[in-house]
């Protein structure tokens, strides 16, 4: 497996992640036809924001960057150790991505073992996480790595 580790996101990382993340999740909320496009990154924004109302000090929370063997960033995740949904002893992963350079050469396999090696770590025994349909890369990642659909949402356009 192509080596990589995760460390905690420093306060320069963190803040660049924010402006991302909020940028991509609306995105995928717009093409997934969930969201209106006009105030879709502010909305991610603020949700975000009560999801980590601390920040990087945000309890129960690991925000990680994954470095290569050189320990250069290659990519990053987002778990949090309680369930949006209160399901007991089950973290969430809220995001997950190796940088574009970076996509092809085995890190998001290593990423996601050494993401849940962290969860496996705080004594937590589960980890779910949400994948959009058009994402086959990912389902396959997941699906190879170990993943089980446990729900299914589908839509038809009519």
């Amino acid at each position: 497996m192509t080596a990589l580790t995760v460390r905690p996101m420093t306060p320069d990382e963190y803040a660049q992640w924010q402006t991302t993340i909020a940028t991509e999740y609306a995105a995928e909320q717009v093409a997934a036809g969930r969201w209106a496009a006009d105030g879709a990154v502010q909305r991610a924004l603020d949700e975000n924001a009560e999801l980590l109302p601390d920040g990087l000090q945000t309890p129960r929370t690991l925000l990680l960057t994954a470095v290569d063997a050189a320990g250069a960033p290659v990519g990053r995740a987002w778990v949090s150790l309680d369930h949006p949904r209160g399901a007991p002893d089950v973290a969430f992963l809220y995001d997950i991505e190796v940088a574009e350079p970076h996509r092809g050469k085995g890190y998001g396999r290593a990423l996601l073992a050494a993401v849940e090696q962290a969860t496996r770590e705080t004594g937590v025994g589960a980890l779910e996480l949400n994948v959009f349909g058009h994402n086959a890369t990912a389902i396959s990642l997941y699906g190879s790595s170990g993943y089980d659909v446990v729900t299914q949402q589908m839509r038809k356009a009519l």
